[in-house]
């Protein structure tokens, strides 16, 4: 794809996320279009929310990690997108600001300091975190009726919504891959995961990330939060849908769609 046509399409995307709207899948609409071609327009959708919007990056997610997410929407391989200010909530979601949500119940992180791929560990990876916390992020789509391939995923920043933060601790002493999210729907039992099932442990799926964004020159940061990939399938959320998760050693989180 040509830039000028790379930049029209994250600038299609950012219109589409201010008009709650879909689009028709990219994969239909441009069909010779690849994966490369979607990170650049993740990257020019991103640009749009920080130029036109003023939204600040503050990190990082990666998304369909684990077989159970992967099964639901027929995309067999790891992604990321990025994470602005704007998309962290407090623990009340505007139900009428999202199209299509669904929640993930996820590990997060918060970097201790920057990390640079290729070449980084699992073990590098958790001697840089200062915090590790359970996590909400409520995916969305601006691609219709969540007909997507990896291609329309990618390009639409990972179809990430927003996302919330509960309770955070050291990573030290916790085996991250045995932690299990035990998540709840209106106090009803929805789910639950083990920390294994994203990438064998939450910390491999980091270190994949840091070192697919070596591959572009991207470093991740201090401070930058970063999401790990879904514990448990997605469920979607309509307003006045309340989801709890607990995780055993680590803490909980709640959101609340109003």
């Amino acid at each position: 794809m040509t830039p000028d046509e790379i930049t029209s399409i994250g600038r299609t995307l950012h219109a589409h996320l201010r008009a709650r709207s879909t689009m028709a899948p990219l994969t239909e609409q441009y069909p010779h279009i690849t994966v490369d071609d979607a990170y650049h327009i993740s990257r020019a959708f991103l640009d749009a929310r920080c130029s036109i919007d003023g939204e600040r990056l503050i990190g990082k997610k990666i998304g369909v990690t684990s077989p159970a997410v992967q099964e639901m929407l027929g995309v067999f391989q790891p992604d990321f997108g990025f994470l602005t200010d704007a998309m962290l909530c407090d623990g009340s979601v505007a139900t009428d600001s999202l199209i299509a949500p669904r929640a993930e119940a996820e590990i997060a992180f918060r970097m201790a300091k920057p990390l640079r791929g290729p070449g980084v560990t699992p073990q590098d990876v958790l001697a840089a975190t200062e915090s590790v916390m359970a996590c909400f992020e409520i995916v969305d789509s601006r691609i219709q009726d969540w007909r997507i391939k990896i291609q329309d995923t990618v390009a639409d920043n990972a179809s990430c919504g927003v996302f919330v933060l509960g309770d955070e601790r050291s990573p030290a002493g916790l085996d991250l891959a045995a932690l299990e999210a035990v998540v709840t729907k209106n106090g009803e039992p929805l789910s639950r995961g083990l920390g294994a099932s994203v990438q064998g442990a939450p910390q491999n799926a980091v270190a994949w990330l840091v070192n697919t964004l070596g591959e572009f020159g991207i470093p991740f940061e201090a401070g930058e939060i970063v999401l790990s990939g879904s514990l448990v399938p997605l469920a979607p959320a309509v307003k006045g849908d309340v989801f709890h998760m607990q995780i055993a050693g680590l803490g909980s989180a709640e959101v609340r769609f109003e």
